[in-house]
């Protein structure tokens, strides 16, 4: 069995679109959460998802925040795109009954652990092999013997995102393959110039270019 694994797509459908037509031939797509916010297509992204005929599509912190209303975090950039994100998102219902985590073959599918960013140097323990989002970072490192996947991001990738990532897990061979595809990300700056964006949300996105 051949599975796509994604996570922080975070409104970039454009992205979310190259990855599924590159990948179409999966027998599964498990999605990490974060579908929502900073990108100017959220309802798009989440019916586009709920479209898969085979997908399991776990919450994330962003999808909590559509559903309660409220960004929990202060940070000025982060409010700013809460803010003109979720005025315009109306998909509440079907990202309602996205699951907390899910776990298949002993091996557990969640947004994050703790609530935590991990990167390759965070301590953390984990039980079985795992897969995580959320601190939109690629890699894969064993913990106490088990494999601890993060699958980074496909819509915003924070160290360069012009660069899209994502996984296929093939379950026959217990095998993991971590993909990064170059993808030019001028569109989604025009679109949020389109829709009248915040300067100070344009002006990040652009600050995470490397070209």
């Amino acid at each position: 069995m051949k599975i796509l694994v994604i996570s922080d797509v975070h409104g970039n459908l454009p992205a979310l679109e190259y990855v599924l037509n590159a990948e179409q031939h999966v027998d599964l797509t498990i999605s990490l959460g974060d579908v929502v916010g900073y990108g100017p297509w959220s309802n798009e992204c989440v019916d586009l998802l709920d479209s898969l005929d085979q997908r399991v599509l776990v919450s994330g912190n962003h999808e909590t925040a559509f559903l309660d209303g409220q960004y929990p975090g202060s940070h000025p950039v982060a409010l700013a795109f809460f803010d003109f994100c979720f005025s315009r998102f109306n998909r509440q219902k079907k990202i309602s009954i996205y699951q907390a985590s899910y776990l298949k073959d002993n091996v557990e599918f969640v947004h994050t652990i703790n609530d935590a960013y991990i990167f390759p140097d965070t301590e953390v323990s984990i039980h079985r092999d795992t897969f995580i989002g959320h601190s939109h970072r690629m890699f894969t490192k064993s913990v106490n013997g088990y494999a601890l996947t993060n699958v980074g991001s496909v819509g915003q990738n924070r160290v360069n995102i012009d660069e899209i990532n994502y996984a296929i897990w093939n379950t026959e061979l217990n095998s993991v393959e971590l993909i990064r595809k170059n993808f030019n990300v001028d569109y989604l700056i025009n679109e949020m110039q389109v829709q009248g964006y915040p300067e100070i949300c344009i002006d990040y996105i652009k600050s995470k270019r490397t070209l």
